[in-house]
């Protein structure tokens, strides 16, 4: 038997028009290894903006009762060619209880239970979902397992990296975020040197009451000889973006250079053949990527994504991340809200602009 309910759908029109909106949807019977989750927790992430608003002009938009009509700039609407008048669901993770199953065991064996889930559209009351792709809660909130998947497996991700590639140490920018807090206290765990990069003394002094020993503020006028500093001491030659836009990779790759350079003996037109790598995982800065030639060759720049890394390491690590998420979920993994909202306060104008922002500390948490 269908299922009946409210979800938000994206739909960008070819002329430029972004229509945000509550809808009612009919869910299907789910089949197989499917589950149908009632959701009750879904947080709104950077990679959720991505498809929601993108770079849309929600300043000037018009608001009315769970609807934003807003305009889409180039490049962006040109950019965003495939989707034209495709009506999108939005939500990537969330958690709820499970109200009914596939036939397949494992689905069955959920029904009742409270899980977090990656379905695709939790921005909504109910929502189908893999039995592959939730995590049983036991005696855990859906607050508090919401966002059980994208902030802990990026972050479990990032350090799966460094060691497949071999690193003991790395850089991570934006770190006083809640994917950094946690990344921060993972390292302490696995006994690796992290290099915090941060915009604001109070980031600072948040990340160094967590026990953080390396946090460099790019807004000081001495920041360049902190991050060298910092990367000495470390040895961290991989490093983590996820600004994007503009020239924070570009400074990161200066200081590793300069680091590298200064233990030379000999000069090399060429700069130091120490490896140098930097891996770009988000937008919060749309503007260009700006590199310098200031660092020789021997560097590189990169993409990182989480689905694509774990379907590259295999079920097994898979399942020992996912292990290490539920052990830790209140102490290592746990995400603080700004705010909670329904569906329709989602979509009013003082709440969009403010989570469109991504300002570190301002997460909004969406109650269906």
């Amino acid at each position: 038997m269908s299922t009946t309910g409210k979800q938000i759908f994206t739909t960008l029109d070819k002329n430029g028009t972004l229509t945000v909106e509550v809808a009612t949807s009919t869910f299907p019977e789910p089949k197989g290894g499917q589950v149908l989750v009632r959701m009750e927790a879904a947080p709104i992430n950077p990679s959720d903006l991505a498809l929601l608003f993108s770079a849309a002009d929600l300043e000037n938009a018009e608001y009315s009762p769970g609807k934003v009509v807003a305009k889409m700039p180039e490049p962006f609407l040109s950019g965003s060619k495939s989707r034209h008048g495709q009506r999108l669901p939005v939500g990537n993770e969330g958690a709820g209880t499970v109200v009914a199953a596939g036939d397949n065991p494992a689905a069955q064996a959920l029904i009742g239970q409270r899980v977090a889930c990656v379905p695709g559209n939790a921005f909504s009351e109910y929502a189908i979902a893999d039995v592959k792709m939730c995590l049983p809660l036991g005696d855990y909130s859906s607050v508090d397992g919401a966002s059980a998947f994208v902030n802990p497996m990026t972050a479990l991700g990032f350090v799966e990296t460094a060691k497949m590639e071999g690193h003991n140490a790395m850089v991570h920018l934006a770190a006083a975020s809640n994917l950094g807090q946690m990344l921060h206290r993972i390292c302490l765990d696995e006994g690796i040197d992290l290099v915090n990069i941060v915009r604001k003394q109070e980031q600072v002094d948040l990340l160094t009451g967590l026990g953080a020993k390396h946090v460099v503020n790019s807004s000081d006028s001495n920041f360049m000889a902190q991050l060298r500093s910092a990367i000495e001491e470390t040895g961290a030659y991989l490093g983590f973006d996820p600004i994007g836009g503009g020239t924070n990779s570009d400074a990161v790759f200066k200081a590793m250079e300069q680091v590298a350079v200064s233990k030379m003996t000999d000069f090399s037109r060429y700069g130091s053949d120490q490896e140098k790598k930097m891996y770009i995982y988000g937008r919060l800065d749309l503007g260009a990527t700006i590199l310098t030639p200031s660092y020789g060759f021997a560097f590189t720049l990169s993409g990182w994504l989480l689905f694509p890394f774990l379907q590259k390491v295999g079920g097994e690590t898979v399942a020992r991340m996912r292990k290490y998420v539920l052990d830790n979920l209140t102490t290592t993994f746990a995400s603080h809200y700004k705010e909670k909202v329904t569906l329709e306060q989602m979509l009013e104008k003082d709440a969009a602009l403010n989570y469109r922002a991504m300002r570190t500390g301002e997460k909004y948490l969406v109650t269906p």
